[in-house]
């Protein structure tokens, strides 16, 4: 059982965004499990305000001099959680085609198993430019995938899909980035 202080030092610190954007999934997965304009709406504010707290908390912790390695290892667990278990949901209301998912799923784990692989040698691995384009381009896909209906004449899905394509191709690209870089670097 952690000491207070212990529990004192978590929350006040950026780590308490992280866990904020861990714990708004279960709302947005209940959300879409009602889906319609309001469910879907009010999923796309909560994962809005999720999302915000992903540039947050990094900016908090450099500036503040608090970067933890509680941080290093939940800031892009949660940024995973809560994009994947969106873009699940998403999938099954035939809101997005399933294998999109699996490709920019199965890239997120493939990445962050040869990450796990190269930090195991003491070594880092960053998110190149093209990684942070990536997650840019996936947030900016699941908000108006969320909203998916239209509202004063703005088709909210359409946008989604074409930001959806965006991220797809910067998925791959920057996946495809990481195994280049690891082969020059850590394969002799």
């Amino acid at each position: 059982m952690p000491s207070t202080d212990k529990i004192k030092e978590i929350l006040s610190n950026p780590n308490t965004l992280t866990l904020f954007r861990i714990a708004t999934v279960p709302g947005i997965v209940i959300l879409l499990m009602f889906p319609n304009g309001f469910c879907s709406f009010f999923a796309a504010l909560l994962f809005s305000a999720a999302a915000i707290t992903d540039y947050f908390d990094g900016f908090y912790a450099r500036q503040l001099g608090l970067v933890s390695e509680l941080g290093k290892i939940m800031d892009p667990v949660a940024d995973k959680l809560l994009v994947s278990s969106t873009m699940i949901m998403l999938a099954s209301l035939n809101w997005i085609p399933a294998w999109v998912v699996c490709i920019i799923i199965g890239r997120e784990l493939a990445v962050s198993g040869l990450r796990n692989v190269i930090s195991g040698k003491g070594e880092d691995l960053s998110a190149s430019n093209l990684g942070k384009y990536k997650t840019g381009f996936q947030i900016a896909a699941m908000i108006p995938l969320l909203i998916h209906y239209e509202y004063i004449g703005i088709d909210f899905h359409v946008i989604g899909m074409v930001f959806l394509w965006l991220a797809l191709i910067f998925t791959l690209y920057s996946g495809a980035d990481y195994f280049i870089r690891f082969k020059r670097y850590y394969i002799n």
